[in-house]
């Protein structure tokens, strides 16, 4: 649930509501939004780290309905919080469920979803640097060069890991005109494969991504 609090990446406020109606007063309730586009469970679209890749907008309808699969690396990240998805990763998934659809979101389960109301989602030390998991760049190139995926998402802050300087996976990723996805919740209650998701992307004109309403069917 997006809310004043939610924890972003640059350690700021992203959400604001001021309500201008209220129901008692005028017979119905309003509120007026700001809202940085990557806050809370949003879509990063090919344009955040591109000059001219698609918008939130443009982003294909074939490619926001699609096969999920979902790496576990849960354990991994517990003893290293500075984890990232690897493609050995990649290829024991395979291994153990199948080659990866085509148009499939390859989504990481860190178990990090579990901290999103504490200190710990942003892991932050002494120096301000975050420690959270995300994908390396090389799982990233290998999604891209051997298989059909369109999407990769995270149960953390940024599909890089936490103490990335340079978002190499951002990098790699986004300008193929692939999207990601970050701050993904619920994981942890589908299967590694089989199930369908659904991105609610908004459709601003022009946007670098948004918050989004995701959803799975099992």
């Amino acid at each position: 649930e997006l809310h004043e609090d939610f924890p972003t990446y640059f350690g700021d406020q992203q959400f604001f509501r001021e309500q201008k109606f209220k129901f008692k007063d005028n017979g119905f309730n309003l509120f007026e939004l700001r809202v940085n586009e990557h806050t809370g469970t949003h879509v990063d679209a090919p344009l955040h780290f591109t000059e001219d890749g698609q918008s939130v907008a443009e982003i294909p309808l074939a490619n926001l309905i699609c096969p999920l699969c979902v790496i576990d690396v849960k354990a991994k990240a517990a003893e290293n919080a500075d984890y990232q998805v690897t493609p050995d990763d990649v290829k024991a998934w395979i291994a153990a469920n199948g080659p990866i659809p085509e148009g499939a979101c390859v989504a990481m389960h860190s178990g990090w979803a579990a901290h999103v109301n504490s200190e710990k989602f942003r892991n932050a030390d002494g120096e301000g640097i975050m420690h959270f998991p995300g994908f390396h760049v090389e799982a990233a190139k290998m999604l891209i060069e051997e298989t059909g995926a369109m999407s990769i998402a995270v149960d953390t802050l940024s599909l890089d890991h936490g103490i990335s300087a340079d978002f190499a996976t951002h990098y790699a990723w986004l300008p193929t005109n692939r999207y990601g996805i970050e701050n993904l919740a619920g994981l942890d209650k589908v299967p590694a494969s089989g199930a369908t998701l659904v991105v609610g992307a908004p459709t601003h004109k022009g946007g670098s991504g948004g918050p989004a309403r995701i959803f799975a069917m099992i």
